[in-house]
């Protein structure tokens, strides 16, 4: 009975050396991709504030058509 409490002791300290081993990996892990996600909002926020300077710059090159007087109304042939 002893031989197999010593036994039970010995898997129990491995069973915990590996769990902290495993938590430790995990709490990398678990930083690596909040790195990784706050990397990734940088460039969306980014890609999105130079989109929206694209749009208006290319809105700008293109000038509007002028609008005539008579444009409005429709023309009548006699």
């Amino acid at each position: 009975m002893e031989r197999l409490n010593t036994k039970l002791f010995w898997e129990n300290c491995y069973i915990m050396k590996e769990n902290e081993r495993l938590r430790k990996k995990a709490q990398l892990l678990n930083q690596e991709n909040q790195a990784l996600l706050s990397e990734l909002k940088q460039k969306l926020a980014k890609s999105n504030a130079n989109s929206k300077i694209n749009n208006i710059t290319d809105l700008n090159a293109c000038p509007t058509p002028k609008k005539t007087p008579n444009a409005s109304k429709p023309r009548t042939t006699y």
